[in-house]
């Protein structure tokens, strides 16, 4: 991997490591739906200026159907789940450890809809197993230490089977249109769906007047793991390809977790020690490259 790649595979792995964290502070104070719709409002509006001084807002907006297919299945989706999984049902560092499944999915992705033969050998296959082995040690073991909610395991897993098709939609369907745009363009369409369910129920059960850190957390969620996030994860994958991009999830579950134990007192259980290893060694071998 080149400087260039390593130093976005970092920042790229940060600033998607911490929106579980600030997610979770965000629940407090917010309604799923508004902390979707403060995401994608701020999201735009920082990145919407840039977007049309490239001539890329429009491309996108004729390209609506990739659009709003990248829409539904990076953010609509995924955000809603992740959001209220984290809202009373599972810590934010497990959600960031079960994100780390992105790259088995993205593997199935790259060979059976990107066509790319390549991405899947024995080793792969290898790999494969090696990480749903360690998710099932992890909810296993956490589902009888820790009263581990499975239906909310199940959701987040489906966000990172999201996160693993909008990419490669883009990607294939619009090759020619800057990715920017498309984000922009998707994030206009989320506002769209959430914005009558934000402002119907826009706080928590039982809030009235949010705190300021509930405030700060909408807006790191808005402008760092939204407008600045996508924009590096596309540099990175236009650097490094889809699969290797996907391992960002690693950097991104030990910043979830690291968060979580720091400043939210979330414990590391047994469940997280026995089955984060194999999920980030099962992950790396299923995304390499083989002759």
């Amino acid at each position: 991997m080149s400087r260039k790649g390593l130093l976005l595979f970092l920042a790229c792995g940060l600033a998607w490591g911490i929106p579980y964290f600030f997610i979770k502070v965000a629940a407090q104070d917010f309604s799923p739906s508004m902390i979707i719709l403060a995401r994608v409002v701020i999201g735009a509006a920082a990145l919407a200026p840039m977007a049309i001084q490239r001539g890329a807002f429009m491309p996108a907006l004729k390209a609506w159907k990739v659009s709003l297919a990248f829409a539904l299945f990076e953010m609509a989706g995924p955000w809603w789940l992740v959001t209220t999984a984290e809202k009373g049902h599972i810590s934010s560092g497990l959600a960031g450890l079960l994100i780390a499944t992105v790259p088995f999915f993205a593997m199935a992705v790259t060979y059976y809809y990107l066509g790319e033969k390549s991405a899947v050998h024995k080793k792969n296959v290898f790999g494969l197993a090696i990480g749903f082995v360690g998710i099932f040690l992890l909810v296993g073991i956490d589902a009888l230490t820790q009263n581990l909610e499975i239906v909310w395991v199940g959701a987040i897993v489906l966000a990172a089977v999201g996160y693993a098709i909008a990419p490669a939609i883009a990607s294939k369907e619009a090759p020619k249109v800057e990715r920017i745009g498309i984000i922009v363009v998707s994030m206009i369409f989320v506002a769209a769906i959430y914005v009558v369910p934000a402002f119907i129920t826009p706080f928590a059960d039982g809030v009235t007047s949010p705190k300021w850190e509930s405030w700060v957390a909408l807006l790191v969620l808005g402008v760092v793991c939204s407008a600045i996030a996508f924009v590096l994860f596309f540099a990175l994958m236009k650097e490094i390809g889809l699969s290797r991009a996907s391992l960002i999830t690693y950097v991104n579950t030990a910043v979830a977790i690291l968060l979580g134990v720091l400043f939210a007192s979330e414990p590391l259980t047994i469940g997280m020690w026995i089955g984060f290893p194999l999920v980030a060694a099962g992950s790396y071998l299923a995304s390499r490259r083989h002759a």
